[in-house]
């Protein structure tokens, strides 16, 4: 078969397939792609870089285009237990099906490690890359739920890296499923997110549950409320609960502050870490605090819009003087929830 006649059933909905590459037959026992509505999205001039390199990077990997790109943004809590929100950096995630029993997994965070596995249901896991033990984890648990059991060629990419003191795992884990699950879902539907919020609470449950509601559920410049409610069985129609979070509207600016260089972590972090917040408090800011459960390279700081280049400088100058590498500063702002590239 070379042509886009036959279709293929995927999740209730029927769609035109096409073969693996541009004027390429396919191969016995080479799954095909489900022509994608964002098919194009690697060479689309308008569409955002990282979204049109994750599509290029599957496609270049893997030979075939994606039958759908999701991002998601990382998280953070807001220095309470209840009140988490999302910031305005993603995750990029490419998914198409295969039929053959297959996964295939890359990231330009990690070129030489891509690998291809066997999707199993049940029983110990193939060996895998580091990077890859959890995005196959998360695929068996999609394949049991009934998305993806004839497997899937999948591509990461994050715009941050773990330096930075954003949780990236919990991003990752919702736009890789969302992608999945999209493909396997009747076409115009958005995937369930309340089902597969409860899929990945499951399936990794050293996660951060409440981080990835928000990835799942968040709207720009509000908080999301979540608590030990959150954990009780949800009705498919459960309305989230949501506070006002939005400094910029405020006069405000929210900026992640990450020390780096020699301060690789321990005591020698913490104090680096705790000198920033210090010369930034003196500088005029609000308030400072982790953006996970537990401390890590940055924290979160609120300030007044007037006293950013302030704060800025005072700690530079303070890093500077004693030969330390200076802290990175990255803008946030409060942003909606994960969602399909079109």
């Amino acid at each position: 078969m070379t042509g886009a006649a036959a279709p293929a059933a995927t999740g209730g909905a029927t769609r035109p397939r096409v073969a693996t590459g541009p004027g390429q037959a396919t191969r016995p026992g080479e799954a095909l792609a489900v022509l994608p509505a964002g098919g194009d999205l690697a060479r689309r001039a308008t569409a955002d870089p990282l979204f049109r390199l994750v599509a290029y990077a599957l496609e270049s990997a893997h030979g075939r285009p994606p039958a759908a790109v999701w991002s998601a943004p990382y998280t953070f809590r807001l220095g309470s237990p209840e009140l988490v929100a999302a910031a305005s950096w993603p995750v990029a995630a490419a998914a198409a099906p295969r039929d053959d029993g297959l996964v295939r997994l890359s990231s330009l965070g990690h070129p030489a490690d891509s690998c291809d596995l066997p999707l199993t249901l049940s029983g110990p896991p193939p060996a895998t890359p580091a990077w890859a033990a959890r995005p196959y984890a998360l695929l068996r648990a999609l394949a049991r739920a009934g998305y993806g059991h004839g497997g899937t060629d999948l591509h990461l990419q994050g715009s941050l890296t773990p330096a930075a003191g954003l949780a990236t795992a919990e991003a990752a884990d919702c736009a890789m499923a969302l992608a999945v699950a999209d493909v396997h879902t009747p076409a115009g539907e958005d995937p369930d997110r309340v089902r597969l919020a409860r899929l990945l609470a499951g399936a990794l449950p050293d996660g951060d549950d409440a981080l990835r509601r928000a990835a799942l559920f968040a709207r720009p410049g509000r908080a999301l409320l979540v608590g030990q409610g959150s954990r009780r069985r949800e009705p498919r129609r459960q309305r989230q609960r949501y506070v006002l979070f939005d400094p910029a509207e405020s006069g405000a600016r929210l900026v992640l502050m990450a020390v780096r260089g020699g301060a690789a972590g321990g005591a020698d972090r913490a104090a680096d870490l705790a000198r920033a917040v210090g010369c930034a408090r003196r500088a005029g800011s609000l308030s400072a605090w982790a953006p996970g459960r537990r401390p890590g390279p940055s924290v979160l700081v609120l300030l007044p819009e007037a006293r950013l280049a302030a704060v800025r400088a005072a700690v530079a100058a303070d890093f500077r003087d004693r030969d330390r590498p200076v802290p990175r500063f990255l803008n946030i702002a409060v942003s909606g929830a994960a969602r399909r590239e079109q």
